[in-house]
């Protein structure tokens, strides 16, 4: 079925919102200075006006009336002012009456930006998940990559959310300090999840796309890209030093050697007991190859 919407470059959405409604709020990212993210660098950011949204709402009800899950694009529709963002899942809720969630990316700026109070207003009207890149928790590897803020705010930003009881889907980027910083993002990415301590948590693995400064940077051989094996040797690292509350985790992407899935609170001793005799045995055939993965 075709619906008339108005969409602006390259549609990008978590993988777990693969069957939502996807409407766009924002054109590309507020931040868009990540040294290793190529996705909206074609794309000059601004809010899309609310008549524009309400126009896209109203064709697609026409069509799709029972739409019950819907992600708001482009790369951090939180960063829409409160007000506004509230009047779009306010018009969501009228249009879908069978409406049971609407997510979001999320930049942690974003969370900073915004009181408790107005989460739990957000939240009152349907935002049901926030997915977040947080990437590394460590202090250098942030600063590195140029993401614009520092663990302490990052905590202090998601320690809103979870006070507002914002569920958040949490993402790592594994690889990304290369071969040099592996065990300090390792050992600091589970340090700062600690204290995050997310309903959701993905793992990803790093593929530099080329046109990016860490692509660049790899290329220049300043950072040492990590082997299949050693990047699962990251990982193991950092599951060892988790201890989540009640954590759904997954590094199951495309990217990813070793597809992964756990409720870390129940699973997290067998999970690191099957890395252990996956790294012993380092048998053939038993990492996805090359040809398979994917961004």
């Amino acid at each position: 079925m075709m619906i008339p919407l108005q969409y602006e470059g390259d549609v990008y959405r978590p993988p777990s919102e693969a069957k939502s409604l996807i409407l766009q709020a924002t054109i590309g990212c507020s931040h868009n200075r990540c040294t290793f993210c190529g996705m909206y660098k074609k794309k000059k950011f601004r809010l899309r006006s609310l008549e524009e949204i309400e126009q896209d709402i109203e064709q697609v009800s026409r069509f799709l009336p029972h739409t019950r899950r819907i992600f708001l694009a482009d790369g951090n529709a939180l960063v829409i002012p409160t007000g506004r963002l509230l009047q779009i899942l306010q018009s969501l809720g009228r249009a879908f009456p069978k409406l049971e969630r609407v997510a979001v990316y999320g930049n942690p700026q974003d969370l900073l930006e915004k009181n408790v109070r107005e989460l739990q207003e957000l939240r009152s009207c349907k935002l049901g998940i926030v997915y977040l890149g947080l990437e590394t928790g460590s202090a250098k590897v942030l600063q590195d990559i140029k993401k614009g803020v520092t663990p302490a705010e990052i905590a202090a930003g998601t320690a809103k959310a979870r006070k507002a009881g914002l569920p958040l889907s949490i993402t790592v980027l594994n690889g990304l300090a290369g071969l040099e910083g592996s065990e300090e993002h390792a050992r600091e990415s589970a340090r700062l999840l600690n204290q995050i301590d997310p309903e959701y948590l993905g793992l990803l693995s790093l593929m530099p796309v080329p046109g990016t400064t860490t692509h660049r940077q790899f290329e220049q051989g300043k950072l040492t890209p990590l082997s299949p094996w050693q990047l699962l040797e990251e990982i193991r690292m950092m599951v060892e030093g988790l201890d989540l509350t009640h954590c759904v985790f997954r590094a199951n992407h495309a990217s990813n050697y070793l597809p992964i899935k756990a409720v870390l609170s129940r699973d997290r001793e067998a999970l690191l007991a099957e890395l252990d005799r996956v790294l012993a045995q380092k048998a053939p055939g038993a990492l996805k190859s090359e040809f398979l993965r994917g961004l």
